[in-house]
């Protein structure tokens, strides 16, 4: 019980600490001399693109910008759409060669038909504020990538429960200060809905060639300029961009499914994910129903943990108290991917990623 409670006053601790030393990109004027290509891959997104095209079309700050969409052979009219902004420059997407995935294929290719010193990839349903781009870049510093982490728009009671414990196992489970000043490529933390890298670092550390086949692209991009020596990693960009993932739970259950098989490295790191899981988001809860003071204070530790990072992250924090309920949808979602990944049957966007 002892060993519970310390595990539960670490997560909270790191939570703090990571809250305390996050980059935050604000939402701030910057002036950007240097080129910019906005990438945007895009597949059946007709209910994204048009306000996705928008927000980018309206960043401040960059004086030399291109905007490059690529239509990655959609059936709905999300072409059209594109089409329709002549400021962007529209690319056409075809199925990808054997052993690629199909959104990694259409990233490559939008780096591979740019020009700019920075290159900037954005998700279809992710919106930016005017400023965003800029106050991104003039905060790296020193580091040759950056993985602004957009707000993150829910809908319903899954999603609101679900989706805050995205960020919250980050910050309670790796120390950003030490990991960014180390490099240290296991704990890498990257989200690709909104991701720049510096055009040197992309291409010489190998892009998205030398990751096609992974579904946790952003991660293992990160991981890759890692090892590469170039320097980076995840920041606090709720107040630059927004992103509604997912628009119905059937969305959410097979997003995740997709990838949480990769998510904890390997067959042994899936069961040590699963164990501190339940350490953190089961047992607590269980011993302070059964009377126990020590469950009880550990299950307060993580709900103040949860609050914490939610409203560091902008996301909502009134249902921290519903921790043990998230845990125990992720942990049915691990076994849902798990199971995917064995009877080979997962798919994203019609595509097979095994």
């Amino acid at each position: 019980m002892q060993l519970l409670l310390a595990i539960c006053a670490f997560a909270c601790f790191l939570v703090i600490l990571n809250s305390l030393t996050i980059k935050v990109i604000k939402d701030s004027n910057a002036s950007i001399l240097d080129s910019v290509s906005i990438l945007i891959p895009m597949r059946n997104e007709s209910a994204n693109a048009a306000d996705c095209l928008e927000s980018v079309l309206n960043q401040t700050g960059l004086n030399k910008l291109e905007i490059l969409c690529l239509d990655d052979a959609s059936t709905d009219n999300s072409a059209e759409i594109i089409k329709g902004f002549p400021a962007v420059k529209y690319l056409s997407g075809s199925n990808p060669p054997e052993d690629w995935l199909g959104k990694l294929w259409a990233c490559h290719t939008l780096a591979e038909k740019s020009t700019g010193e920075y290159l900037v990839y954005v998700d279809a349903d992710v919106r930016l504020s005017k400023n965003a781009v800029a106050s991104a870049i003039s905060k790296m510093g020193n580091w040759d990538f950056v993985s602004p982490y957009p707000r993150q728009i829910t809908s319903g009671f899954i999603q609101k429960v679900f989706q805050p414990l995205l960020q919250w196992s980050w910050l309670a489970s790796v120390p950003l200060l030490l990991a960014q000043k180390l490099s240290i490529k296991s704990m890498a933390v990257a989200n690709g809905q909104f991701l720049i890298v510096k055009r040197q670092a992309y291409f010489n550390s190998g892009g998205h060639a030398a990751i096609k086949s992974e579904v946790l692209d952003d991660l293992m991009l990160a991981k890759q300029l890692l090892e590469h020596g170039y320097k980076g990693g995840v920041a606090e960009g709720s107040q630059v961009a927004k992103c509604q993932m997912y628009q119905s739970n059937l969305e959410l259950f097979k997003g995740y499914q997709k990838s949480l098989w990769k998510a904890f490295g390997t067959i042994p790191g899936t069961i040590l994910a699963i164990m501190l899981l339940i350490t953190t988001g089961v047992l607590p809860i269980v011993n302070a129903l059964l009377g126990s003071t020590t469950g009880l204070i550990a299950f307060g530790l993580i709900a103040v943990s949860r609050v914490i990072a939610s409203l560091r992250t902008s996301s909502l924090p009134n249902t921290a108290l519903l921790h043990p309920i998230a845990t125990i949808l992720l942990l049915v979602l691990i076994a849902y991917s798990w199971f995917g990944k064995m009877t080979k049957s997962l798919t994203w966007r019609d595509r097979s990623v095994i």
